[in-house]
């Protein structure tokens, strides 16, 4: 399927709401951390194979240095906090982003896929 920016704008609507990239409405995540293993409104399987997320890893990974990285050095030039503080701050962001982006990472791997592979 052609990625275009209809698909685009249903992409991130479902993949920032947490919802099925099927039906758009069935929930992804049962708790914080727990996914659904299907779809509770369509029984779409959302891991389709073992190791199957490791992508969503590199989405939140990427995520993190595209905020960190910058930030470090938009600090760095616009204020007067020393270079220690900066790093200190810049540290602890990068630990604790990537937890509160771990679901959208896989959402977003998720709603990826299946609008450029909805068979696969």
């Amino acid at each position: 399927m052609k990625l275009t920016f209809g698909n685009l704008k249903k992409i991130l609507r479902c993949s920032f709401g947490l919802k099925c990239p099927r039906c758009e409405d069935g929930s992804l995540f049962e708790k914080r951390f727990t996914m659904f293993s299907n779809c509770l409104e369509c029984d779409l399987k959302f891991e389709r194979e073992q190791g199957y997320f490791i992508g969503a890893m590199y989405i939140n990974y990427g995520a993190t240095v595209f905020l960190a990285f910058p930030g470090y050095f938009i600090f760095s030039v616009f204020t007067s906090i020393p270079f220690l503080v900066n790093f200190a701050i810049w540290v602890v962001v990068s630990g604790i982003f990537p937890v509160f982006f771990y679901r959208y990472s896989k959402s977003l791997w998720l709603n990826f896929d299946y609008t450029l592979n909805p068979n696969g």
